[in-house]
């Protein structure tokens, strides 16, 4: 990320990253994916529900994403291939944090009690042009 970039982001999100780099590979709280967001979010006194609305929605397509956005998805299923193999994965109901921004609908998300990292807080790849069904909220803290 360029200087310019990380000027941008919004200080409530660095906060949030800033946390976030602290617990990679680590337990947060009881280890569900939505503990992730609920630490963050009170660390930094941001204004939420408490529950799955995690501040302003934005909308990916439109909108600017940063690193320290919040993720929600909703019975989702993403699909890709890669050589012969296609690939697929499901989420149910399930919380991450954008960690890093690779491109329009492209990112790195750092969430935990998934398939790679088990309870632990790790980073996965996002293609939100993957997804082939379910709904996915994308939220930037707010004070």
């Amino acid at each position: 990320m360029s200087a310019l970039q990380a000027q941008e982001i919004p200080p409530m999100n660095k906060k949030i990253i800033a946390y976030v780099e602290t617990v990679i590979g680590q337990k947060v709280n009881r280890g569900e994916c939505w503990d992730l967001a609920y630490e963050s979010l009170n660390r930094v006194e941001a204004d939420w529900d408490g529950r799955f609305k995690y501040g302003k929605k934005m909308d990916p397509m439109k909108d600017k994403i940063f690193p320290g956005d919040l993720i929600q998805f909703d019975n989702i299923k993403i699909q890709y291939k890669k050589g012969n193999t296609t690939y697929t994965e499901t989420m149910g109901q399930h919380t991450a944090i954008v960690y890093e921004v690779l491109g329009k609908g492209r990112y790195r998300i750092a969430h935990q009690n998934t398939s790679f990292s088990g309870r632990k807080v790790g980073v996965s790849e996002l293609n939100i042009h993957h997804i082939v069904k379910g709904d996915i909220d994308f939220y930037r803290p707010t004070k």
